[in-house]
């Protein structure tokens, strides 16, 4: 049994926590600033380098193993084996290119970059899987800010490779090697299960838009040290300070728990909230037991059959008997349990559709501002990475305000961005030169959206028991989507029509991408027309949870 930690701070030293987690989780996405370097170091063709993105792609989002261990072991020790793969993984990369190991097999090399890329996945699971159990009522809140920080995270490493590294892809593959394991050590006490935090505290509403807040700041001021990265001063005293300032605003979560110490409040204990593993929930209340006894006895015709029923439902409706039945949605589910269900296939079809048309676009950025005849490639990149990291944080902040006022389902916020990606995709197709950039920043935007409404919706439906292993699966969605959309579809048809020009493998014109925009539009289409289904669906679940007042989350899943 895992030990929780009792009192209102520790959820929020656990969230403060996550956030330099998620700095080391995103290790994956620097990716882009040493690749050059493993090429022209090891001697590899373009081929060899794009096997080896290949390997980073399926590290980062193979979960699956995380995912069921972090059901039955302490996350503490989830974090300390995806220190051990980023230590291992990165640091025979590092061997490699700074040819301390000569002659390492190509195999060899793919293996640790995928073992390196793989500690991601278990550092984003262990940070998510433990905050949404600790925070159970603010679920979107929760995944939407921490989805938001690992893409902010990555530009954080960005900054520390252009300035304190001096864009040096040695010294970043030793950060990543020992700095970014030895984040994660010292964090692994503060990440631990707590004593969730009460629906009823009146200033957690406040503690959660002063972090939303800090981290559109950090945002913000990212992208300003990107984008003036030419005019600002190039000291290194100048460069410390701005890394100072990062620091700062990655730390302000935990003003959140000092506040909370200097200034107390009452706190009462909920002990429904508190309960162990051990103790059962009754299958039937106590009040819906008697009336059901009642209503038995009103009817009966006072034979010895009828007694013994009586007798079981009295001792169902104590607890002293639990009767097996499979769950119902909202409750706890084992994994082969839900692949039966049609909302589970339902929810990772409409995510699959909306991640994997949304991250074809950002893999072939470049080629469709080529195309377009635009070389502001860098500025459309900012600006679907800046909609991306809003949509995860503002999408999960709106769920959860639709869901407690309206109980709306939160899939209704996948219908509306799809909606609006089908008609962004008819503009694509149009070649309307003024919408690249408009359309760029929206489907950032969208993208973002479909990750902070697909993690709470699936442990609402499905439970927080295995949300671990439930979140992964529905994950794979994204690297799915990117071979099926990306590598196959807008591929095949990028060659096709480069194939007619004069231009080699490049192709320039509106042709390029515009069957493969009106397929992603008709796709979306079809992902919006599911995900109303799954509203419909799933909207009487969401009047259970957050209809008859407090949330009540099953016992079995705050541990």
């Amino acid at each position: 049994m895992v030990q929780t930690k009792k009192g209102t701070r520790p959820p929020w030293v656990g969230l403060a926590a996550a956030v330099w987690v998620q700095l080391a989780a995103a290790n994956a996405y620097t990716f882009p600033l040493y690749s050059d370097t493993l090429k022209s170091v090891l001697g590899y063709d373009q081929q060899q380098l794009t096997l080896l993105g290949v390997a980073d792609d399926i590290g980062e989002n193979f979960g699956i193993i995380p995912g069921i261990l972090c059901t039955w072991l302490p996350p503490w020790l989830i974090l300390g084996a995806g220190a051990m793969l980023c230590f291992v993984g990165y640091g025979v990369v590092w061997l490699a290119v700074t040819k301390t190991v000569v002659s390492l097999p190509f195999w060899a090399l793919w293996l640790a970059l995928l073992l390196g890329s793989n500690s991601s996945a278990w550092l984003i699971t262990t940070v998510l899987v433990t905050n949404m159990k600790n925070f159970p009522h603010s679920r979107g809140t929760v995944s939407g800010l921490l989805k938001g920080y690992v893409g902010l995270c990555a530009a954080v490493l960005t900054q520390l490779f252009s300035g304190i590294l001096n864009k040096s892809p040695t010294d970043l593959l030793c950060l990543l090697s020992l700095g970014l394991p030895l984040i994660c050590l010292l964090m692994v006490y503060f990440v631990r299960p707590c004593t969730p935090a009460t629906e009823d505290d009146e200033s957690q509403h406040g503690h959660f838009l002063f972090t939303q807040i800090a981290c559109v700041i950090l945002a913000i001021y990212l992208l300003g040290t990107t984008v003036f990265d030419e005019v600002l001063p190039k000291s290194r005293t100048a460069q410390y300070a701005m890394l100072g300032v990062t620091a700062l605003l990655l730390m302000s979560p935990l003003a959140i728990p000092i506040k909370m110490t200097l200034f107390r409040s009452p706190y009462k204990v909920q002990p429904d909230r508190l309960a162990s593993q051990g103790n059962l929930e009754p299958l039937l209340p106590p009040a819906l037991a008697q009336t059901y006894i009642v209503n038995s006895i009103a009817t009966s015709d006072d034979n010895d059959d009828e007694d013994d029923d009586i007798d079981m439902l009295l001792a169902v409706g104590e607890g002293a008997v639990k009767m097996k039945r499979r769950p119902r949605r909202g409750e706890d589910f084992e994994f082969h349990e839900a692949l039966v269900k049609a909302d589970f296939w339902l929810l990772f079809v409409a995510y699959f559709i909306g991640v994997g048309s949304g991250v074809t676009v950002m893999n072939n950025l470049a080629q469709i501002a080529y195309a377009a005849r635009n070389d502001a490639i860098t500025i459309l990149l900012c600006l679907f990475s800046l909609g991306n990291f809003f949509g995860r944080l503002a999408g999960g902040a709106v769920s959860e305000h639709l869901v407690k006022s309206r109980m709306l389902p939160r899939p209704v916020l996948m219908t509306c961005t799809q909606t609006v990606m089908v008609m962004t995709y008819l503009f694509l197709a149009l070649a309307l030169e003024a919408s690249l950039y408009a359309a760029t920043a929206c489907l950032g935007i969208c993208y973002g959206v479909q990750f902070s409404v697909m993690i709470p919706t699936t442990s609402e439906l499905f439970g927080l028991k295995n949300f671990g292993l439930f979140y992964n699966f529905m994950a794979l969605g994204n690297p799915i989507g990117a071979f099926l959309f990306s590598s196959l579809l807008a591929g095949y048809l990028y060659d096709m029509e480069a194939a007619k020009g004069s231009t080699g493998t490049s192709c320039v014109g509106p042709n390029c991408f515009r069957l493969t925009f009106f397929i992603l539009g008709g796709f979306c289409a079809l992902g919006t027309f599911l995900s109303i289904i799954l509203s419909v669906r799933i909207k009487p679940v969401y009047q259970m949870l957050y209809g008859g007042g407090p949330y009540r989350t099953p016992r079995s899943s705050l541990h």
